[in-house]
């Protein structure tokens, strides 16, 4: 009689990047970025909100809800990225609708930076407001042309390359 013994042996490595939080993220370029629009975003909010002697209560009003929005959103898009949920809801294409929200934002945080600084009839905190709403809108700029990059940049255009 002749026995057969046969032994497997399972090895499960993980690295730092598989777990619940996606911490490599916080110090990408596409991280940093996040968090420096919701920080200026943030900062002109408050500066408009806080401001005494609105000139024009409409485009302030306009100018807040639009900041307050994309710092919203894009405290969404950051958290998502950091717990890895839009790898959990794979029904949404995130790399385009963060394209286009940064597209949408990009014009329309300029727009209101543009109102506030032509309607800001000298208040400090208005211009102050204004202007970091146009650093915001630079980089929404800078995201939306990275996205872009990534969105609509060299695609395999043949079999051998795909190989």
């Amino acid at each position: 009689m002749s026995h057969i013994v046969v032994t497997t042996t399972t090895t499960t490595t993980s690295s730092s990047g598989e777990g619940f939080l996606n911490l490599g993220y916080t110090r990408s370029v596409q991280g940093l970025l996040k968090i420096a629009q919701v920080v200026a975003l943030l900062i002109a909010f408050l500066c408009v909100h806080c401001a005494r002697g609105w000139t024009d209560f409409s485009a302030f009003r306009y100018f807040e809800v639009v900041t307050l929005w994309f710092l919203i959103a894009f405290l969404i898009f950051y958290l998502m990225h950091v717990f890895r949920l839009q790898s959990k809801i794979p029904c949404i294409n995130w790399t385009m609708t963060e394209f286009l929200h940064y597209g949408v934002g990009t014009i329309l945080v300029f727009i209101a930076s543009i109102v506030a600084a032509v309607k800001s009839g000298g208040v400090s905190e208005l211009e102050a407001g204004s202007a970091f709403g146009f650093i915001a809108t630079f980089l929404l700029a800078v995201s939306l042309w990275t996205s872009y990059k990534v969105t609509c940049g060299s695609q395999p255009t043949s079999k051998s390359e795909i190989l």
